[in-house]
């Protein structure tokens, strides 16, 4: 009883490479979700951070909610963003929460 346990266990030499070949799978795999997961969606936030620190007033941005307006107050210091939605309606938003810049307003010289 006891030779054959030793005996399977003297078998099985090369543990080290199976071990490797094991974890070669692994290291695949966290690579295939960084370049198609894990940098896109970085790649994605940094555009969106560029977009909405250069909003300026003028442009046409539409929110998170849906509501599209246009620009009428950027306050750098709270991080809000006054847009008017309709003649005489402004609403305040989060400058985060602008999901897309529409249309651009030329600068002014």
């Amino acid at each position: 009883m006891f030779v054959s346990a030793a005996n399977a266990q003297a078998v099985g030499g090369g543990g080290a490479v199976g071990g490797l070949s094991g974890l070669l799978p692994i290291i695949l795999i966290f690579g295939i979700m960084y370049f198609l997961m894990i940098r896109p969606q970085q790649k994605k936030m940094k555009e969106h951070k560029a977009m909405v620190a250069a909003l300026r007033r003028g442009d046409q941005v539409v929110t998170q909610g849906g509501i599209i307006g246009k620009v009428a107050k950027v306050n750098d210091d709270s991080g809000e963003v006054e847009v008017e939605i309709a003649d005489g309606v402004k609403i305040r938003v989060l400058r985060h929460t602008i999901s897309a810049v529409m249309n651009k307003t030329e600068p002014s010289e």
